[in-house]
């Protein structure tokens, strides 16, 4: 997905899945998408009564579709009629942080599994650019409260200090910001852009990775940013350790700052998120509701509150009451049953995002030297973590047959065996991979 339109189109796919044919027709058929930028999804209806339907009451369903698409949070404006022409005019061109309002310490859900990562936190905010707290490197599995964490640091001196230059940037996007500027010749006001900034926030640094350019523009951009006094946060699915093709330069500055690992909530924490997010959308549940799920959505928070906001759709749209029935529903739509198999297009998307290459490359004909490697691991990967045969393989690549196939998946085995490197590389893509898992 490439433009706001694929990205809208996605959106109405999956919200098809969940409201009947006549709302999707009704209040979506003459919605445009205008823009996807800067944490915000900007759309155009033709009244400003539809444009209130669409907000107050599929609002929060188009949010949460944005979110587990994205893993991360969206704000939405919808305009009306001829608001568009303004809104064009007016338009703030400057970077802005992803929306913080629900991202703050107030509603953070601190137990055993995050309350040293929640307390590092604070000292960041009490003192930025500490050496105790800096650089602040937060690591866990996805889902589990990073994001709120460092988007909660940004809201907090934010608040103290609205003059703060605060920059918020995801891994993958700092390598595709660093290409653009390139191409556009505006490469020095990219790196003044981040180098002078009181707060770096850089959300999945993991996805640098690999990266050499990339690398080397963020060591000159974190140097920069240290040794002014200024505050880096980072997180990242897996410690600087494990993420095997990181350069050294790099992973020792991130292992001399703070380190805070972020773990699966225990049962504890797990019913307060419970109660909490079901207070934040204006529901009480029972003991009996929270406890089951509880109970059953144990290893990712993102997870927990995918099942209560799916019981506010049921209660909203249906009219139902809340019962451990209407759980045992909400879970099954949300929760995958099972081990976690990835789709072919995962594993191309995520081999693409590694090698900065487009997914279309990968499973085209291009014979370039960097577009033929990330083929030959996305084949091998697909034979590895998925239960696909060999001609379902090829369906994948534009109808490459089982020789081919098999051609590159024996390539990558054999580059395995004699060039760590590639054997690192295939392990970053996996746990790219599997922190899809939601």
């Amino acid at each position: 997905m490439n433009s706001v339109n694929d990205i809208w189109a996605s959106v109405v796919d999956i919200l098809s899945t969940q409201l009947t044919s006549t709302s999707i027709n009704t209040w979506f058929s003459d919605c445009t998408p205008l823009e996807l930028a800067d944490g915000r999804l900007v759309l155009h209806t033709q009244t400003k009564f539809k444009r209130d339907i669409l907000v107050q009451r599929f609002g929060d369903q188009i949010r949460t579709v944005l979110s587990d698409l994205f893993s991360c949070n969206f704000d939405l404006l919808v305009l009306a009629g001829d608001e568009i022409e303004e809104y064009s005019e007016h338009k703030n061109d400057s970077e802005a942080l992803p929306e913080m309002d629900g991202y703050t310490f107030d509603n953070f859900i601190v137990g055993n599994s995050n309350k040293y990562a929640h307390a590092a936190a604070i000292g960041v905010v009490r003192s930025p650019g500490s050496k105790n707290y800096n650089p602040l490197f937060i690591y866990g599995r996805s889902g589990l409260g990073k994001t709120h964490l460092l988007l909660a640091i940004g809201s907090a001196i934010h608040e103290r200090d609205p003059a703060a230059k605060i920059a918020y940037i995801k891994g993958d996007e700092f390598t595709n910001q660093m290409i653009k500027s390139i191409k556009e010749g505006t490469a020095e006001e990219f790196r003044q852009k981040y180098r002078n900034v009181d707060l770096f926030l850089v959300d999945d640094i993991q996805f640098i990775a690999g990266k050499e350019s990339t690398q080397e523009e963020f060591f000159h951009t974190f140097n920069n940013i240290y040794e002014a006094g200024h505050q880096i946060v980072i997180t990242s699915d897996r410690p600087p350790i494990d993420m095997l093709t990181l350069d050294d330069r790099l992973r020792t500055r991130f292992e001399g700052g703070l380190m805070a690992d972020v773990q699966p909530p225990d049962l504890e924490t797990r019913t307060a998120i419970i109660r909490n997010k079901a207070g934040q959308l204006g529901m009480t549940l029972s003991d009996a509701v929270v406890q089951h799920i509880a109970e059953n959505v144990t290893s990712n928070i993102r997870q927990i509150e995918g099942v209560v906001k799916r019981l506010t759709a049921y209660r909203d749209l249906e009219d139902d009451t809340i019962s451990v029935e209407s759980v045992k529903r909400a879970i099954k739509d949300v929760i995958r049953v099972g081990a976690y198999i990835p789709s072919p297009q995962v594993i191309i998307d995520e081999t693409a995002r590694y090698f900065s290459v487009s997914p279309d490359d990968i499973r085209g004909q291009k014979r370039t030297k960097i577009i033929a490697m990330a083929r030959h691991i996305s084949i091998y990967l697909v034979r590895t973590l998925t239960n696909l045969s060999l001609n379902d393989i090829g369906t994948h690549f534009e109808d490459r047959n089982h020789a081919t196939v098999l051609a590159s998946i024996n390539k990558i085995e054999a580059l395995m065996k004699v060039d760590n490197g590639v054997a690192a590389t295939i392990r970053d893509i996996t746990s790219n991979i599997n922190s899809r898992q939601r």
